[in-house]
């Protein structure tokens, strides 16, 4: 059974009981189970970290997925959706070190590996009861009790098995290299972590001097923006290539070698110094320097404190000649290896220790950490004659992505996946992948495999997957393992049900060697990108489980996530599913834009400034938020900032529309079975369904149209063209259908026609709240649970319809599409609209009718539309006549051009000034031409319908123009609009001025359109006179009686009353319970009030029939035969049916008699033409 639908709806509450419905179904697992037996379709979910709570990155990406994963399973696949925890590394044992003050490696020592992981275990899951409940309140089904996380044995062991494939394909080495390095962390970032957190910081910089040996009067500048590494310098390296000079510093007579391009750097003009000797950087190579420090003199045999050369030094920045310390960075490490200044396995020059403070052997600065010390080792070289300048410059440096530090790149040891000699395979893995949006795939993400490194997969910490590598003491033996299985046998040591650390350290293999002792486990742990990396397989036990269905379902159909993935978890899953399989371990993936606070910033809780997600929901609900997330520019990987209005307009532009739509067929669905005891039951498969209505035919082919265009859109992943369009079909649907049909849909027209309405309208909504589902999961439920019990049963007898989410989507009924009905009314919308816009600027209020509208088009298809269509324009617009013409010269109308400012300004460049100029200078003659051809050449340069803007422009001043009309107009329609005023259009706009008030109060006093009631009014001025004069047009809205005051004393209840303004007049309204017998002489005439008929004097605009009852004491009405004028003719039957809603006969027999002598029964045979009664008095009696 239907319930009532209120006017007023809380969204957020309503989802609320929507979830207890889910809850009381458990609606998810009940969707699993009924598709079980279908194809499956293999979603991957990227795994959070559970140490924060979801921010609206978080429930963006949690949309895309749960949006496209319903959208799966309604097309009937089975979709298993499991929710993934990241369970390890830097963001759990960065909390760690917090809480408990760990500065670096020895205070984990001192606690105990055992014990420190014991904490980061307590705290790894800290907010999964949060996360699942802000996740289920958003409205995404996941499965939380089948989880998995990168802290369960399985999963680790599976990552152990990765490793082992890659290891026995000779993929695995260990070596040093200059990574980037956060000191506050302890632990190397790989290439593509460094890259996530870059920040504009200022930095010192500062030039030093490097006296030559050979001239300790001229010496060598070299620039640095990390004065840190200088005790670490070793050698400088200049361009071999560019130009040299060495000159005399004209203030302090001091002599330098710089490059001649970097002289600025200096010098601020030529006049500050004096040119010596100018040669090539090569001349430089090898000549020997003065070093800073004597830390690393033994260094000097090796070919130190010399200068090199290599063409990585740029004329970009600095002085030309750049200062190496080999172990802190990637260049200074490459040249001084090419000039054998180090080799690989020797011990590194690297004086800092993990947390980056120095040690032996810098003895001035033991202690500091590097950032810290700059300031001391630049007053070091100030002290000791050796900087020539200190400033600071602002550049963009990486940060540390975890602990918003400042990044240092050092060499470390670690080990590594050969990634570099496999680019062209990521390349190709890369190609057979579909993205959304492709720009991503090709240009960003292409990018950095292209320059892919290979992958520094071991960290030195502690909470994580222990990399399976047991090295004996020389390291000539090394065994990796790939199974728990593995490990017991060769270590001897069962039932291992623990994977990390403290546990797998104390395990030993013995050495297959005599007297080789035992192989230990190497110290290091995985990345805990490579654990996510390795979900696919990892997730599921593969391959110790589950092999089948992995080999069924790789690659998966489905990923999303952010566009910082694009060096994160996309990248890591595509480099281990090429190195093991070959191929892209996912088919299809959209990649989403990044959510920014309202101010462009990053989201920030320190700063507070973003609204808390979860008061956004208690304000607006969850499906606000889902759809302000996905209609925005951030589902084609660009930024949104989030602001609070754009959720709040979701609800008053989107929501609220749709919710009165639907209200609005409940309503009318009741008053159906109320007033005419008709019952109303929708089959959707009923295949002589054909309406006769042309807004009837146009909702339903504008539907069925959308319905295919979604399902192509979806099946192309592309949410960026599909919620737009659903968003546009509830204005359609509200601000065109149901506006444009309330009369039928209230049943004013015939009770047939109703019906037929009524089943339009509900079909539209049924089929839409299947299709939008996905999108805006508890809204629809809210409708379906409604709207199902007024479906056939016979239809459904074999499903359960228990949730919309259960039903599948509905197939696009070709049949029901006419693209030529939804061009014609494409068309007419534009003529409204454009008047609506002239009706604004002028401020003519749509209750006040104009004259005429004159529609301008060359296009004769889009006048045949509007001629078709112009009663609807007419009604929409409140306007007596539609003309339509191709002769625009008649109102002084011309073509005019203005170029496309985008795709010209790029081609044109320096021309784009002189051919605008002259495009605005193009003759109405010339245009009509370039619309004929589709070409035009303008100041030599051939320019195309995609370079051109053409559209109409009105001249009111030119002679011979109507200089009543104002104008507006598209590319193809131009709308001209009467606004000469009208004495007798004033009056019907006060008239509909007044229906507007009664109406207005009836819904203040939330009356129903069927609840019998009279109106009284007191009236001043020009409404005295409009009233009685408009009275047949006021009561074809109202269809209540209304009376001229005073309101009777006794007998009667008011409802409500009010004291209104219509213009500078006074009208008092009263509305009182019931119809109220009144003398006819104060009576205005109504359907169902008591009256002869009209007795103003005037004749009502429509074709009407007078009917007096041969019985109950005469009562008399009158009933119009149409309206508004010409439209909507009634049939006899549907005469017969207002006959007897008026006077109460609802389930009798009505015989309608031109006289009181019944000698002639009317029937619909005797009367073909129901304008044929215009006028007359009928008598009406009445059997049963």
């Amino acid at each position: 059974m239907t319930q009532p639908v209120p006017e007023i709806i809380d969204f957020s509450k309503e989802e609320e009981i929507t979830l207890k419905l889910w809850e009381k179904l458990d609606a998810f697992q009940t969707c699993l189970k009924q598709s079980k037996n279908r194809p499956r379709y293999r979603f991957y979910d990227g795994p959070p970290f559970a140490t924060g709570l979801p921010h609206y990155g978080h429930i963006l990406a949690g949309t895309v997925k749960d949006i496209v994963t319903r959208w799966a399973h309604q097309s009937g696949f089975h979709v298993e959706r499991r929710f993934g925890w990241d369970c390890h590394g830097l963001p759990v044992e960065f909390e760690i070190d917090k809480l408990l003050g760990i500065r670096g490696p020895e205070d984990v020592e001192k606690m105990g590996i055992e014990a420190y992981n014991a904490e980061c275990r307590k705290i790894v899951m800290r907010y999964a009861d949060e996360w699942e409940r802000i996740i289920t309140r958003l409205g995404r089904w996941i499965d939380f009790k089948n989880d998995y996380k990168t802290m369960y044995p399985s999963f680790m062991e599976s990552i152990w098995w990765v490793f082992r494939q890659l290891f026995d394909k000779g993929l695995v080495y260990r070596g040093f290299k200059v990574m980037p390095f956060s000191t506050a962390c302890s632990t190397p970032l790989s290439n593509f972590e460094s890259g996530q957190n870059y920040k504009n910081v200022d930095d010192p910089s500062v030039i030093v001097s490097f006296p030559l040996n050979e001239s300790p009067d001229v010496a060598v500048l070299a620039w640095t923006t990390t004065p840190w590494t200088l005790p670490s310098n070793v050698s400088v390296c200049v361009h071999p290539d560019m130009d040299y000079v060495k000159v005399k510093d004209k203030a302090s007579e001091k002599k330098y070698i710089l490059m001649e391009a970097r002289l600025t750097e200096l010098f601020k003009t030529a006049d500050d110094y004096e040119v010596i000797d100018k040669f090539k950087g090569s001349a430089l190579e090898g000549k020997g320097y003065r070093p800073l420090f004597n830390y690393f003199e033994q260094m000097r045999s090796r070919g130190a404190f010399t200068i090199l050369t290599d063409t990585y030094v740029t004329a970009e920045s600095g002085t030309g000649v750049v200062h190496q310390a080999p172990y802190f960075g990637e260049d200074d490490y490459r040249i001084s290896l090419r000039y054998g200044i180090i080799t690989k396995d020797m011990p590194p020059i690297c004086p800092i220790d993990m947390g980056g403070r120095f040690v032996d052997p810098v003895q001035d600065f033991k202690g500091q950490h590097v950032k810290e010390a700059d300031k001391n080792i630049i007053k070091w070289l100030k002290e000791n004659g050796r900087l020539v300048r200190a400033a600071t410059v602002n550049h963009s440096y990486p940060f540390c992505w975890r602990s918003d530090t400042p990044l240092i790149y050092r060499a470390v040891p670690s080990w590594f996946v050969r990634v570099e000699n496999m680019v062209d395979k990521l390349l190709e893995s890369n190609s057979n992948t579909y993205w959304v949006p492709e720009f991503v795939k090709d240009k960003r993400f292409g990018n950095w495999l292209r320059d892919a490194r290979d992958w520094a997969i071991s960290r030195n910490r502690y909470w994580g997957t222990p990399i399976p590598l047991w090295i004996s003491e020389d390291g000539e033996e090394i065994v990796c393992i790939g199974s728990v299985a593995e490990l017991e046998e060769l270590s001897g040591v069962k039932n291992i049900i623990d994977l990390h650390r403290e546990t797998i350290d104390k395990i030993t293999i013995p050495s297959k060697r005599p007297g080789g002792g035992v192989l230990r486990r190497v110290p290091e742990v995985f990345d805990c990108w490579f654990e996510s990396g390795s979900m696919p397989y990892a997730e599921i036990h593969y391959p110790f489980e589950h092999q089948k269905e992995f080999e069924e379902g790789f690659p998966g159909d489905f990923i999303a996530e952010g566009i910082d993935q694009t060096r994160g978890w996309f990248y890591t899953l595509l480099v281990l599913a090429t190195l093991l399989f070959g191929k892209a371990p996912f088919k299809n993936l959209i990649c989403h834009g990044l959510v920014l606070a309202a101010d462009g910033q990053k989201m920030s809780k320190r700063k507070k400034n973003y609204p808390d997600p979860m008061d956004i929901v208690t304000k607006y609900g969850a499906d606000a938020i889902r759809l302000y997330l996905i209609n925005s520019p951030v589902v084609r990987a660009d930024n949104l900032r989030f602001k609070e209005e754009g959720v709040r307009d979701i609800l008053k532009d989107v929501f609220l529309p749709w919710y009165n739509a639907y209200r609005f067929l409940m309503q009318n669905v009741d008053r159906l079975e109320k007033e005419n005891g008709e019952s109303f039951l929708y089959s959707e498969n009923r295949s002589d369904f054909r309406p006769e209505n042309y807004m009837d035919r146009w909702i339903l082919s504008f539907t069925q149209s959308l319905i295919k265009f979604v399902k192509q859109e979806m099946q192309a992943y592309r949410l960026y063209t599909v919620v737009p369009r659903l968003v546009k079909f509830v204005d359609e649907l509200t601000n065109w259908y149901v506006r444009m049909n309330r009369r039928r849909l209230k049943g004013e027209i015939s009770v047939r026609d109703c019906h037929q309405a009524l089943h339009t309208l509900f079909g539209v909504l049924f089929s839409m709240t299947k299709v939008m589902a996905s999108f805006v999961p508890f809204l629809t439920e809210h409708m379906y649970q409604n709207l199902r019990h007024l479906v056939d049963p016979v239809t459904t007898k074999d499903e359960d319809v228990a949730s919309v989410h259960y039903l599948m989507l509905p197939q696009p009924r070709d049949s029901l599409i006419d693209v030529s009905i939804e061009q014609a009314v494409s068309n007419m919308q534009t003529v409204i609209e454009l008047a609506r816009v002239i009706r604004d600027r002028k401020t003519l209020p749509m209750k006040y009718p104009l004259k005429e509208v004159v529609v301008i088009s060359k296009d004769s298809g889009v006048l045949k539309d509007v001629s078709a269509l112009q009663n609807y324009i007419m009604e929409e617009l409140n306007i007596r006549t539609v003309t339509v013409t191709t002769d625009k010269q008649k109102y002084g109308v011309q073509l005019k051009a203005e170029p496309d400012h985008k795709t010209l300004g790029a081609r044109l460049k320096g021309a784009f000034k002189s051919v605008t100029a002259a495009i605005k200078e193009l003759s109405d003659e010339q245009l009509i031409e370039f619309q004929r051809t589709g070409e035009i050449e303008v100041e030599g340069h051939k320019l195309n319908p995609e370079d051109l803007r053409v559209m109409y422009t009105f001249d009111t001043s030119s002679d011979g123009t109507p200089n009543h009309y104002e104008a507006h107009s598209d590319s193809n329609i131009l709308v001209l609009l009467d606004i000469s005023p009208d004495d007798s259009m004033v009056d019907e706009g006060l008239a509909r001025e007044v229906i507007n008030r009664i109406q207005k109060l009836r819904k203040k006093a939330k009356l129903m359109p069927m609840d019998e009631v009279t109106v009284y009014y007191n009236a001043t001025g020009s409404l005295t006179r409009v009233i009685p004069e408009y009275n047949d047009f006021i009561f074809a809205t109202i269809k209540q009686p209304l009376s001229r005051f005073p309101v009777p004393s006794t007998g009667i209840e008011i409802i409500i009353k009010e004291d209104a303004k219509v213009k500078q007049d006074s009208l008092d309204l009263v509305i009182v319970r019931g119809h109220v017998m009144e003398d006819k002489s104060k009576t205005t005439q109504g359907i169902g009030a008591l009256m002869n008929g009209p007795d103003n004097g005037r004749s009502p605009a429509c074709r009407y029939v007078n009917l007096e009852m041969l019985s109950s004491g005469g009562k008399q009405a009158t009933v119009l035969l149409e309206n508004p004028r010409d439209e909507y003719k009634i049939t006899f039957n549907q005469l017969i049916d207002q006959v007897k809603l008026i006077f109460g006969l609802r389930g009798k027999r009505v015989r309608l008699y031109p006289s009181k002598d019944r000698k002639q029964e009317l029937s619909e045979f005797l009367v073909k033409d129901t304008y044929e009664l215009h006028g007359s008095l009928l008598y009406v009696a009445f059997d049963g």
